[in-house]
């Protein structure tokens, strides 16, 4: 099976540490690898570097090459520009189509942290036997949730239709996207609701025939683009034609809000999952106790509480008396808010262009 990475995006959640030039899953957000690092070095040894993909922007590659060196340089996929996930989707899904139709793989991605990583690997291996059994699907893996998050999707599924080695499927009913507090709350004590990472295994040759079905506009596009594969040169130039002519569109508007219930599967586990693509997921991520705060850097917490100290700087940084707040200190930014204030974070960073802080964003 092949694994397929996606590593395009901006994280304006995680600034000032992510920036449009080095975004959130190039820094060293845990510990001292990037979550690109991590993400990738999770595969291993099951899956050999020659199996694992990374896709991004073309304006990333050589952080790509110099966080994994190890990675054949064919497998880096170069987007010639963000169109969104759904072409993104597409191009991964035709270039693997062009030697391997029938072969699963699975789409996964480098913001996320995974705790029980040996049980999430027995999940991929086990959903590439179901899948290799019936082919004609998706399957969702599906994290259970461990509490009501209104910033995540959302898989509610059915009854159970199979087990195989301990790792129950599940009939596909429905999503719910960035659900309100009473809502999420309901989907947590259902027991018929999971977090949806957007981790899914799959067949190239099933995927483009619903582009096919769905997208017949995009799907034109990666004919041409599949077509001009035998030719490195070729490839390069009928890419950066074609792709840029695609919509903008989620690969769940595109594919997924089309595809019959019938069609799909969940698997339900709870392999430690977290989305740490803002700071506040991150520090319920790492910490040790509801109340716990997550530093790293030169840091000096007194009577702080529930709050995330993070320090980029060689300065001694001491917080004194905060509870639920969010500190973050880079060489050329400083900031401090609430924990309940990261929205307010994503938008600030968006005003900046244009402004004379227009290169800190």
């Amino acid at each position: 099976m092949k694994a397929v990475i996606f590593a395009g995006g901006v994280g304006t959640r995680l600034w000032p540490l992510s920036r449009k030039k080095t975004p959130k899953q190039f820094e060293k957000i845990i510990g001292d690898k990037s979550t690109l690092q991590l993400s990738a070095q999770r595969l291993r040894p099951e899956f050999a570097w020659k199996d694992i993909y990374i896709s991004t922007g073309k304006q990333y590659e050589e952080l790509v090459k110099n966080q994994l060196p190890q990675l054949p340089q064919g497998n880096i996929i170069l987007e010639p520009e963000m169109r969104d996930v759904g072409p993104a989707v597409g191009l991964i899904t035709t270039i693997l189509g062009k030697t391997d139709p029938k072969a699963p793989f699975v789409i996964l991605w480098s913001d996320h942290l995974v705790k029980k990583v040996d049980l999430f690997k027995k999940v991929l291996k086990v959903g590439e036997k179901y899948l290799k059994k019936d082919p004609e699907r998706i399957v969702f893996i599906g994290q259970k949730p461990r509490f009501p998050s209104q910033n995540l999707g959302w898989i509610e599924f059915g009854q159970k239709v199979k087990e195989e080695e301990g790792i129950p499927f599940y009939k596909f009913e429905s999503w719910h996207y960035r659900p309100d507090l009473n809502s999420a709350m309901t989907y947590l004590r259902s027991g018929h609701h999971a977090w949806n990472p957007g981790y899914f295994i799959s067949t190239p040759d099933f995927l483009l025939r619903q582009y096919k079905k769905f997208a017949p506009g995009i799907y034109q596009g990666l004919i041409k683009i599949q077509g001009a594969l035998k030719s490195r040169s070729q490839f390069i130039k009928t890419l950066n034609e074609v792709y840029p002519t695609f919509p903008k569109i989620s690969f769940d508007n595109a594919i997924l809000e089309q595809l019959p219930p019938k069609f799909a599967s969940v698997v339900l586990v709870d392999f430690g999952w977290s989305d740490v693509g803002a700071w506040e997921a991150l520090k319920e991520a790492l910490q040790k106790s509801p109340r716990g705060n997550v530093t790293q850097g030169k840091v000096l917490t007194e009577d702080t509480q529930d709050s995330l100290v993070y320090n980029y700087t060689d300065q001694l940084l001491v917080t004194i008396d905060l509870e639920g707040f969010l500190v973050v200190v880079t060489p050329d930014v400083v900031l401090v808010c609430h924990k309940n204030s990261v929205p307010k974070v994503k938008k600030l960073v968006e005003s900046l262009p244009g402004t004379i802080h227009e290169h800190l964003a």
